[in-house]
């Protein structure tokens, strides 16, 4: 984690409310998530383009991108064999009679890999590291430099422009003999893509004055549950034996039951997490030395399914200083309480002997000797507790919409060409340009927004080589 994580996967926000991980290697994000590959839901879209005026989203380059990118990414939705934490979820989805639907992915039905969160040893899920960058460097027209750090975009005012000036290139640190060193590169357009919590500082460091940049932060909340499933179940073979919590698919199994996408589209949507013996120990409540080795010995057989918060409130992005400020608003913690109440009765169903959240008090029920009045006490009581004031582990894997698209530059820092209102010829394209929280898991609509700006970049290079003629 600490050579492929934003500050070695140790981020939070400034409360320490949520624990924050993103990616920072090459490939970002696409390089250590965990392979869901969903389309812009169509509830999202509309919002896009009614309430917030963007027609990019309801036009025929947004729907020929995303047709592109799933192509590129060979998004399939069929899974072989399924690991343990999804087969769980299914099977408790289906004895309770809730939606559970396959997630496309960007790998084969066959991949049964647990490990993508530390990027993909064999290859097999098809990040930009498979794709987009291997066509960047088999061209001829592009480079890979890994451990640099862009310091500031340059820019300058043009002779005859009185309204802003144009970027003229990047400054950078790179590694060099055992140190650092200064880099330059000149362009005809620079293109940021630090992702939701970098490119605000960049674009502040680059001297840009938008008082939306760093505003509007959203981070899909996520509370989880857990269930013990012993190695010996009441039901014969199920879940088998010979799986482990870290194997297998992480992502292939996903229920709406309280997503509201029919509705408000502000819901939860519940999945299950990559958990390895790291992370684990940190999420899980501490109660005692005793009880943290007695979880920890239940490591391999503990499933954990969460809830997923399309976020309605926001945060901020602070440079300087450099932190996160957020805070959940009612409805989107309302939200998560309703995901989790889902969640424990989706792992009794499955066959838990015990279950639990990770709120600190760390209470657990041993289904199996509780009656149907325990049962229903224990569940509302753990799901109505305050998710906030660091009463719980609240995590955030997706942060997105602190450098958000919008019609003009009050509400806004980059038009719908991804193109920044202060500055010409500098272009932001990643998941901080999204205008509201997404709800689902983000690498098709980023990367789609990404296939639409290359196109308007296209159109300005075009423009700038007839100038030049001329």
């Amino acid at each position: 984690m600490d050579q492929m994580y934003l500050s070695g996967g140790l981020i939070a926000t400034d409360d320490m409310g949520v624990f924050v991980l993103a990616g920072s290697t090459v490939g970002g994000g696409s390089a250590i998530n965990w392979s869901a590959s969903i389309r812009t839901p169509q509830h999202v879209i509309k919002e896009w383009c009614n309430d917030h005026e963007l027609e990019l989203f309801d036009s025929k380059l947004y729907q020929e991108a995303l047709d592109i990118v799933c192509e590129k990414m060979g998004v399939q939705s069929q899974v072989q064999e399924e690991g343990f934490n999804n087969e769980i979820l299914r099977r408790g989805c289906q004895e309770l009679g809730y939606p559970v639907n396959n997630i496309p992915r960007n790998s084969p039905p066959n991949h049964y890999c647990g490990w993508c969160c530390f990027g993909c040893k064999d290859g097999r899920k098809r990040g930009s590291t498979e794709t987009w960058l291997v066509d960047l460097v088999n061209s001829g027209n592009g480079a890979i430099l890994t451990g640099c750090e862009a310091i500031k975009v340059l820019h300058k005012r043009k002779k005859g422009r009185r309204d802003r000036n144009t970027a003229t290139g990047v400054a950078f640190k790179f590694e060099h003999g055992g140190g650092k060193e200064i880099g330059f590169v000149e362009s005809k357009v620079t293109i940021v893509a630090c992702g939701a919590l970098c490119t605000p500082k960049l674009l502040k460091r680059s001297g840009l004055k938008n008082v939306n940049i760093g505003e509007n932060l959203h981070l899909h909340p996520v509370a989880m549950a857990w269930g013990y499933f012993p190695d010996s179940q009441v039901f014969d073979g199920w879940p088998e034996r010979e799986k482990k919590s870290y194997e297998g698919g992480i992502m292939t199994a996903m229920s709406t039951v309280v997503a509201e996408f029919n509705k408000s589209g502000y819901g939860a949507v519940i999945q299950t997490p990559a958990l390895h013996p790291g992370m684990f120990s940190v999420v899980m409540p501490w109660v005692s030395g005793k009880d943290i080795k007695h979880r920890m010995s239940r490591f391999s057989r503990t499933a954990h399914v969460f809830a997923l918060a399309r976020d309605k409130g926001s945060g901020t992005v602070n440079a300087p200083p450099d932190s996160i400020s957020y805070e959940m608003e009612a409805l989107d913690e309302n939200n998560l309480k309703i995901g989790l109440e889902k969640s424990l009765r989706i792992l009794a169903a499955a066959g838990a002997e015990d279950i639990g959240t990770h709120h600190f008090k760390g209470k657990g029920l041993h289904v199996k000797k509780a009656n149907l009045d325990e049962f229903e006490r224990f569940v509302k009581e753990e799901s109505s507790r305050p998710l906030r004031e660091l009463s719980s582990a609240i995590c955030s894997a997706h942060q997105m919409g602190s450098c958000r698209m919008g019609v003009d530059s009050k509400q806004s820092v980059v038009n719908q060409m991804g193109e920044t209102w202060e500055v010409e010829g500098l272009f932001v394209v990643d998941t901080s340009v999204f205008p509201t929280a997404l709800g689902v898991n983000p690498m098709v609509t980023v990367q789609a927004i990404a296939y639409c700006t290359s196109q308007s970049i296209l159109q300005v290079l075009r423009r700038k080589k007839v100038e030049h003629k001329n």
